[in-house]
């Protein structure tokens, strides 16, 4: 114990503020990271991996096994090797927030600001007229796999744009509309379907709504053309049977919205 005690203070007394700085500056990194990937699969990914190293410390250790010991002595240049593969599209994801100006690039808050009342006000008006629509809003996971599958558009998000989008027998009709905070990225986007279909969901927009809110933490939502009713899609579940009140609500709730409106303004 003496031991542990007189290597602690051997430690404390080699600290100066240029380390505490050191220091801080690698927990604040590490901090910003770890907020990227939250909520998304990459955590689910880390946490296994941690797992991993930690059990085989412990059995390394415990049974005094050499080879195990060496390999995790010599493992780091391996783990610079596999954290950029294995965490690309989060790491991509970071270097393009580290690209944009504002407050909220560095705080993780999404702008969606102008396009919820454009997809609110769209969905609306396409329910009242059954015209089937999917619309995808990208949050902290990356879905760049899924808008390569579609037209790419770079544009701001209207009520005109996404109607006409959709309008039937359009060329881009058929398909997703993804919006990556207030900007529409693509349409035409293929999405997975839901694995299982627990909800008796019987159109496949709403299968394919249901299954992009499976594997990230998108938010979609769907009008059916066939009742006119509104769906949104999140975290794998799907709410139904919404009017505009509802689904903006819904939106704000989820995303933050136009600052909460005010607080409750």
């Amino acid at each position: 114990m003496e031991d542990i005690l007189q290597t602690v203070e051997e430690s404390l007394s080699r600290v100066d503020a240029r380390a505490i700085i050191e220091i801080l500056l690698i927990a604040a990194v590490i901090y910003w990271l770890l907020l990227l990937i939250r909520g998304t699969t990459a955590m689910s990914v880390l946490r296994g991996i941690a797992f991993v190293f930690i059990g085989v410390f412990v059995l390394a250790r415990t049974f005094d096994l050499g080879v195990l010991n060496f390999l995790l002595r010599n493992s780091l240049v391996a783990l610079l090797v596999a954290i950029p593969i294995v965490f690309q599209p989060e790491l991509r994801r970071a270097l393009e927030r580290l690209g944009r100006a504002g407050r909220r690039a560095w705080t993780g808050r999404l702008s969606y600001d102008t396009a919820i009342d454009a997809v609110v006000a769209a969905s609306a008006n396409m329910a009242r007229r059954r015209q089937g629509a999917l619309i995808v809003l990208e949050r902290r996971t990356g879905l760049e796999d899924y808008i390569d599958t579609g037209v790419r558009i770079d544009a701001a998000p209207s009520v005109e744009l996404l109607e006409g989008i959709f309008f039937p027998n359009s060329p881009l009709h058929d398909g997703a509309v993804i919006l990556r905070e207030d900007r529409v990225v693509a349409a035409a986007c293929t999405l997975p379907l839901a694995e299982e279909n627990r909800q008796g969901l019987r159109g496949t927009r709403h299968r394919a709504a249901l299954g992009i809110s499976e594997r990230t933490d998108a938010v979609s939502i769907v009008v059916s053309e066939e009742t006119g009713q509104m769906s949104v899609a999140s975290d794998g579940r799907i709410t139904q049977r919404l009017d505009g009140v509802r689904l903006r609500a819904i939106l704000e709730s989820i995303l933050g919205g136009p600052e909460m409106k005010q607080a409750g303004d």
